[in-house]
């Protein structure tokens, strides 16, 4: 095993469990604006049409083929035209409910704090994240993760986005530290294990739902706690 001083952890689907505080807030949206008056026969729907829509958006976004300003503004109208509904009677307020909705949510993934705690006895640890400056960091402090990290690092920050190299580089200039001590653990094959081997970072993919990947990860956990045996 490698000696590492710096482990750098994405935040959404790795440690903050995006679908569950994500499924709340849509609850409540959908019961709140009441959506089955607009055309949006169930919430079934709506939380389906949010998954395909949502999906596809930040998978542009982090390629680069549209920006944070793109995003927000079309995610609701897109969704809505898939579940049915009429695009033009979402309420003016509705992305912004939604944002600060779901970056309230403290939900993160089973013994997140444990290793993290476990985990800040012994290495410097940090967060590059793909996500928005206020969202992120209002996540952090929502769900107590915020206490644990040295550095926050996003794309919005740095103006680049994981795949791309140079936020790594990025982190590691402010960090004055090279690849060979530096571990990535994140979820997202494309984001953060590619990203991180374009950056000859070692990288720990978490996949709790044993996906099959084309890349190969230096490590692969299925739960948070085997970071114990890694590290």
């Amino acid at each position: 095993m490698k000696t590492y001083q710096h482990l750098f952890f994405d935040l959404d689907h790795t440690l903050w469990d995006y679908d569950r505080n994500v499924t709340e807030s849509l609850s409540e949206l959908y019961q709140i604006y009441g959506l089955q008056d607009l055309g949006i026969p169930t919430f079934e729907k709506f939380f389906d049409a949010f998954h395909h829509i949502n999906f596809q958006l930040w998978d542009w976004y982090n390629i680069g083929k549209i920006d944070k300003q793109f995003l927000r503004k079309e995610r609701f109208p897109r969704i809505f035209t898939q579940a049915g509904g009429n695009a033009s009677a979402i309420p003016a307020e509705f992305e912004e409910d939604f944002m600060l909705r779901t970056s309230s949510k403290p939900h993160v993934f089973p013994y997140s704090k444990e290793i993290l705690t476990y985990l800040k006895e012994k290495y410097r640890i940090h967060v590059i994240t793909n996500g928005f400056n206020e969202s992120q960091a209002k996540k952090m402090a929502s769900s107590g993760l915020d206490v644990f990290f040295e550095l926050v690092v996003t794309s919005e920050t740095t103006g680049y986005k994981k795949p791309d190299p140079r936020i790594f580089h990025f982190t590691m200039d402010q960090l004055k530290t090279n690849p060979e001590v530096c571990l990535m653990i994140g979820d997202n094959p494309s984001s953060d294990i590619l990203g991180a081997q374009r950056a000859q970072i070692d990288q720990v993919f978490f996949n709790p739902e044993g996906k099959k990947i084309e890349l190969e990860p230096t490590y692969t956990i299925s739960h948070l706690r085997e970071l114990e045996d890694l590290l």
